[in-house]
C-alpha cells in the first residue's frame, strides 16, 4: 500500500470525530515563508520527502507560481498528526501573501477555525500582516503566531540573546496590539485571543532550516535559546532540526490551541449566517451534526483538466456523498454531486463521503461560485464573503483571432466564477472585454493563464485605473421630469458621513440585515435617528432615503425609482464612473393617475436626470484610488526612493531606521504607480524592496480633474464637453 493511500485512509478514519479535527489557514505578508513552512508540515506528516522540504514548495502547484516564486492560489491539503497519544486530522490551507491575491485569503478564512499567522523576525509585522489578521478576526477565526527566519537574527545580524529577546518580544507586542484593537468591538469573542509565549500560542524558528521551538517544546526537549544560538552559529543546523523539528512544534501548537469544529461552529455560525437561530438547521450546524441536512459553504472554485470544475468548501452540517442532489443558493433547480474528495496538495483523492466539520472537494456543482451556499434543503444563504479591497485597475483583453472569441468569453466568465475579486465587463457593441482586478500583477497572472492554459492568444491594452465619483457638498432640491411631463420627482443629494461610508465599505451595513439591526449600526456610525429609520435602499456605497409622506401610487412605483437610481449611480455625470458616498433623499413626487403613464420609460429617465443634476449641484468630484507605499532601502539611496514617491504626486509620511535599512512610508495614487517597479529598481540600483497596499479612494486635486475627466470620456466614446453646469473646477 502506497504511503499516500495510507494517509487518505487515516484521514477517512478521523473525519467522523470532529473533536480530533483542526481546520487551519497559514497567512502572512508576502515572502515571510508560508509555503516553505507548509512544506515542513507536509514532510512532518510523511507526505513529501524531508530532504526536499522547503525547496519543493509543494503547495505552489501552478507553473507560474513556481516561476515567480510566489503563491497565487490558496492550496488545500489534509494531513494527520499524533499529539499526546491521539491522532488528529489537520485540514490546512496555504494562502497567498501578495496584496493582489488578498481575495483568496478572505475566502480561505471562511473555511477554517484557526489562522497561523507567520511573521518574519527581521521585518516584523508588515501592512499585509495587519490585513490578514483583520480578515481572520472578521470571520471569527482564532490566531496563533509563528515568528519565522529567527536564524537571520543569529547568523546575519549577529544579535546577542538580549537584543534578540527584545526584538522577538517587540514582534509579539505589535501583533497583540493589532489583535486587541480588532477584537475589542467583537461581543461574541469572550476569551482573550492575544498570543503569548507562556500560553504556548507563539512559536519561533526557521522554516528554511526546518527547526522550531515554543515554550512547551523547550520544556519537552530541554532545549533553550542558548543551545539554539550555539548550534546555529556552529552551523549544526541538521542537528538542530533533528533535536527540535519544526513540524512537531507547529502541529502540536495547532492541536493544542486551535478550536475543533464542535467548539468553533457555535460562535462562528451567528457571525457568518443570518438565518433563524431557532431553526433545526441552525441546531445541526452548531452541533456539527453529520446526520443533519447537508450544508456546504463553497470558498474556492478550481478547474481540473479531467474532472472539470471543482468546488472546495467547508461542510458545516450533514454528510456529502456522491449522487446527492443539492440546492445552490441563488439558482433554480438542483445540482448532482459527481464525486467527493479531499485535497492532498495539488492532487485530489476521492473518498466515499465527507461529514460535517471537514473541508471537501466536490465536482458536479456547475452553478456554484466562490461564496455559494449549497444545501439539501432550501435555506437562508451564508453572509456573502466581504473582500477588504476592491478592484482598482482595469485592462482590456481581446482575442487575436476572431475564431477564439466565443472561447475567450467562456474563459472570462469562468475566471469571474473562480475569483470574485475580478470583475469582468463584456461589451457586445465594441467587442472589448474589460478585466478589473486588485493590481497590475493580478491582471498579468490572469491574462497569462488565459494564454497558457486555454491556448487563446490575446492582446491586452494598457492598464486603466478605476475611478469613483462622489459629491463634496449639499445640493438644492432638484426636479426630475419624465419625458411625457406627467411625473415629477424632487431629490436632494448630500455627502455621506465618513464613518457611515466605512461601514458600507466593510459590508457591516447591508439591506440583508434585519431592519432594527441596520438602524442601530447606522446610528452607531453617526447617522441621526430619523434618517436611519427612512432608509429605503442601499445602492453600492450610497444610501437612498424616502422622506415622502402618503404619496399616492408611490409604493408601486418605488421599484422603478430604485432602478433609475441604480442606473444614475453606476454611471456618474462626470465620466460615467461609479458614484459612492452619496446620501440621496426623495422629498416629494407627483405621479400620473394612470399606471400606463408612469411606466419604466417615464420614471427611470426622470429619476436618473434628477440624480445627475443633484450630484452636479452637490459639486461632484472624481476620486482616485491610492496605495500605501513602504520602501526598505539602504540609507544612501533613501533620497532617490523618497523622490520616486514624491515625483508620482505621492506624499512621504514617515522615514525611520530599521536594522541597517531606512524605511520610507507614504501614499501615492495608483495611476502614478503603474511602472513603479522598474523605476525604483533603476533609482536605487536594485537595492530597494517595497510593497504597496490599496488604501481606498481620495478626492483628486481640482486642477487635474478636467484633464482626467476628458481622457476618460474620450476613451469611453462620450462627448468630451462637460455640461455647462459643471463650472466649479
Amino acid at each position: 500500500m502506497g504511503r499516500r493511500k495510507k494517509i487518505v485512509e487515516q484521514c477517512e478514519r478521523l473525519m467522523d470525530n470532529p473533536d480530533q479535527i483542526r481546520n487551519i489557514a497559514i497567512a502572512a505578508h508576502v515572502d515571510h515563508g508560508k509555503t516553505t513552512l507548509t512544506d515542513n508540515l507536509l514532510a512532518g506528516a510523511g507526505m513529501i520527502s524531508e530532504d526536499t522540504a522547503g525547496e519543493q514548495l509543494a503547495m505552489d502547484t501552478e507553473e507560474d507560481e513556481q516561476e515567480r516564486g510566489i503563491t497565487i492560489d490558496a492550496a488545500n491539503v489534509s494531513m494527520t498528526h499524533e499529539y499526546e497519544d491521539t491522532d488528529y486530522l489537520i485540514n490546512l490551507i496555504d494562502t497567498p501573501g501578495h496584496v493582489d491575491f488578498g481575495g483568496d485569503v478572505t475566502r480561505a478564512m471562511r473555511a477554517v477555525d484557526g489562522a497561523l499567522v507567520v511573521v518574519d523576525a527581521v521585518e516584523g509585522a508588515m501592512p499585509q500582516t495587519e490585513t490578514v489578521l483583520r480578515q481572520a478576526l472578521r470571520e471569527g477565526v482564532k490566531p496563533t503566531l509563528f515568528i519565522n527566519k529567527v536564524d537571520r537574527l543569529i547568523s546575519e545580524l549577529q544579535e546577542g540573546p538580549e537584543e534578540m529577546q527584545e526584538r522577538l518580544l517587540g514582534v509579539i507586542h505589535e501583533v497583540n496590539e493589532l489583535i486587541r484593537g480588532m477584537t475589542e468591538e467583537m461581543d461574541d469573542i469572550d476569551e482573550d485571543w492575544t498570543v503569548s509565549v507562556e500560553g504556548g500560542t507563539v512559536g519561533f524558528g526557521s522554516a528554511l532550516y526546518k527547526w522550531g521551538v515554543s515554550m512547551p517544546s523547550m520544556q519537552r526537549t530541554g532545549m533553550d535559546f542558548g543551545d539554539i544560538m550555539d548550534l546555529e552559529r556552529a552551523d549544526k543546523r541538521q542537528e538542530l532540526h533533528e533535536r527540535t523539528p519544526l513540524s512537531d512544534v507547529v502541529l502540536d501548537m495547532v492541536c493544542e490551541h486551535f478550536p475543533n469544529p464542535v467548539d468553533a461552529q457555535p460562535h462562528r455560525i451567528p457571525r457568518i449566517w443570518r438565518g433563524d437561530p431557532e431553526s433545526e438547521i441552525a441546531d445541526t450546524m452548531r452541533m456539527v451534526d453529520e446526520d443533519g441536512e447537508v450544508v456546504l459553504m463553497v470558498t474556492d472554485i478550481g478547474i481540473d483538466p479531467h474532472a472539470g470544475e471543482i468546488a472546495a468548501g467547508r461542510v458545516f452540517s450533514g454528510t456529502i456523498e456522491k449522487g446527492q442532489e443539492l440546492y445552490v443558493s441563488g439558482t433554480a433547480g438542483k445540482n448532482r454531486i459527481q464525486s467527493v474528495g479531499v485535497y492532498m496538495g495539488g492532487e485530489r483523492e476521492e473518498v466515499d463521503r465527507v461529514p460535517a466539520g471537514n473541508i471537501a472537494a466536490v465536482t458536479g456543482l456547475r452553478d456554484a461560485i466562490a461564496g455559494s451556499t449549497v444545501s439539501s434543503v432550501e435555506m437562508t444563504p451564508f453572509e456573502s464573503i466581504e473582500h477588504i479591497s476592491e478592484p482598482v485597475i482595469t485592462k482590456s483583453v481581446e482575442a487575436q483571432n476572431m475564431d477564439d472569441l466565443p472561447k475567450l468569453i467562456e474563459t472570462l466568465q469562468q475566471v469571474a466564477k473562480e475569483d470574485p475579486t475580478i470583475q469582468i465587463e463584456i461589451n457586445e457593441d465594441t467587442g472589448e472585454h474589460l478585466i478589473s482586478g486588485q493590481g497590475e500583477l493580478h491582471l498579468e497572472v490572469i491574462t497569462q493563464r488565459i494564454e497558457r492554459n486555454q491556448g487563446i492568444p490575446v492582446n491586452t491594452g494598457e492598464p486603466i485605473v478605476v475611478y469613483r465619483e462622489s459629491p463634496t457638498s449639499e445640493s438644492r432640491e432638484v426636479e426630475g421630469v419624465s419625458p411625457n411631463r406627467h411625473n415629477k420627482f424632487y431629490i436632494t443629494v448630500e455627502q455621506l458621513d465618513d464613518d457611515v461610508l466605512e461601514q458600507l465599505r466593510l459590508g457591516e451595513v447591508t439591506m440583508d440585515m434585519p431592519e432594527q439591526e441596520r438602524r442601530e449600526a447606522l446610528q452607531d456610525a453617526g447617522m441621526d435617528k430619523d434618517t436611519s429609520q427612512s432608509v429605503e435602499n442601499i445602492i453600492g456605497k450610497n444610501i437612498f432615503i424616502d422622506d415622502t409622506k402618503g404619496i399616492q401610487h408611490l409604493n408601486e412605483t418605488m421599484e422603478l425609482v430604485v432602478e433609475g437610481l441604480q442606473e444614475a449611480l453606476e454611471d456618474g455625470p462626470l465620466a460615467a464612473e461609479p458614484v459612492e458616498g452619496a446620501l440621496l433623499r426623495l422629498h416629494d413626487a407627483r405621479l400620473h393617475e394612470d399606471a400606463i403613464h408612469r411606466g419604466p420609460a417615464q420614471v427611470i429617465p426622470a429619476v436618473r436626470d434628477a440624480v445627475h443634476r443633484g450630484l452636479i449641484d452637490a459639486e461632484i468630484r472624481l476620486l482616485e484610488p491610492i496605495q500605501d507605499v513602504r520602501i526598505d532601502v539602504p540609507s544612501e539611496h533613501m533620497g532617490a526612493a523618497s523622490g520616486e514617491v514624491q515625483g508620482r504626486r505621492g506624499r512621504v509620511d514617515d522615514m525611520y531606521q530599521e536594522g541597517d535599512l531606512m524605511v520610507v512610508e507614504g501614499i501615492a495614487p495608483v495611476e502614478e504607480m503603474i511602472g513603479f517597479s522598474s523605476d525604483i529598481r533603476s533609482a536605487t540600483e536594485g537595492r530597494a524592496s517595497w510593497n504597496t497596499e490599496n488604501a481606498g479612494f481620495r478626492v483628486m486635486a481640482d486642477n487635474l480633474q478636467p484633464e482626467i475627466i476628458n481622457q476618460i470620456r474620450e476613451r469611453k466614446g462620450m462627448k468630451t464637453e462637460l455640461p455647462e453646469s459643471i463650472n466649479y473646477f
